[in-house]
């Protein structure tokens, strides 16, 4: 298997628009291990894109329950199972997520039970493991570790950046969180760190595409980290390698690649990977900088 991470999904936030790119979803390949990282809409299909074969789904964490971390969560699992799953699939996620999984099964009770008895599959509902975590150790299986850190993404309070240690090797996901000094500490020496990123100039626009008005710019300032924040948390925390994800704007045809760069390199001046849905990074050797 090569280790790799592909970006499936880089959009903030769960509206779709025409020709623009899909809500947040990634996968990390490591260690002999797939992990998808949050479930947003097209999450399926973004996976088939990066030629990986459904039915071998290992892994997926859940960061936390909004929409486009979590919408598609279930019709991946249940189109990796039409697609051949039969081997046992684990899912992390927060409080909460063991309720987003039954309620689905629920729902597509019809489908399933006939597809057993119909096309002999295994009952899905025996293949996946759904175990909720806090902060802290989530996994140690075969020399991959992952831990979880809670971050500040209000209201949410169930939230979380995950740390996937493997031979060395680091890679951080910040999730959502607005600035959150405390993550530099849990990103520390990470060869990469995949953080949430907005920028400042597109905000306004942006509301006034999508409604809401104040409010939801009271949300967008007090929930998210700007892209030089996101900046100065790679700098503090010695990262080799900063990926912008779930970006906001995501789509405004005026605001480019180096509109994000110009504001990140205030803050951070090292590898820098502008975020866009397919983009793929191999994973090497350890490369953060040495303590």
């Amino acid at each position: 298997m090569n280790e790799r991470l592909v970006l499936l999904g880089t959009k903030g936030g769960p509206a779709l628009r025409p020709g623009g790119p899909m809500p947040t979803s990634t996968l990390l390949q490591i260690g002999g291990r797939s992990a998808v990282i949050d479930c947003g809409l097209g999450v399926t299909r973004g996976l088939v894109d990066a030629g990986v074969p459904l039915k071998t789904l290992d892994l997926v964490f859940i960061t936390h329950l909004h929409s486009d971390h979590v919408l598609e969560l279930g019709a991946l699992l249940h189109t990796a199972w039409t697609a051949g799953l039969a081997s046992p699939v684990k899912v992390f996620g927060p409080v909460g997520t063991k309720d987003v999984w039954a309620h689905f099964c629920r729902s597509l009770a019809y489908d399933i039970d006939i597809r057993i008895d119909d096309e002999g599959r295994p009952d899905i509902r025996t293949l996946v493991e759904v175990v909720e975590f806090g902060e802290g150790l989530v996994m140690d299986e075969g020399g991959l570790t992952v831990d979880a850190l809670r971050v500040d993404h209000p209201p949410v309070t169930e939230c979380y950046a995950l740390r996937f240690s493997h031979g060395g090797r680091r890679i951080v996901f910040s999730a959502d969180t607005n600035y959150f000094p405390p993550l530099a500490g849990f990103a520390a020496k990470a060869d990469v760190l995949v953080h949430e990123a907005m920028l400042s100039a597109g905000v306004d626009r942006l509301v006034a595409r999508t409604g809401n008005g104040a409010r939801l710019k009271e949300h967008l300032m007090a929930s998210h980290t700007l892209a030089e924040d996101a900046g100065r948390i790679a700098s503090e925390a010695g990262c080799a390698h900063l990926v912008l994800n779930h970006l906001i704007p995501a789509d405004d045809p005026d605001f480019g690649p180096g509109d994000w760069e110009a504001v990140v390199r205030r803050t951070f001046s090292g590898p820098l990977t502008i975020g866009r849905d397919g983009l793929e990074l191999p994973l090497g050797k350890s490369s953060a900088a040495p303590a």
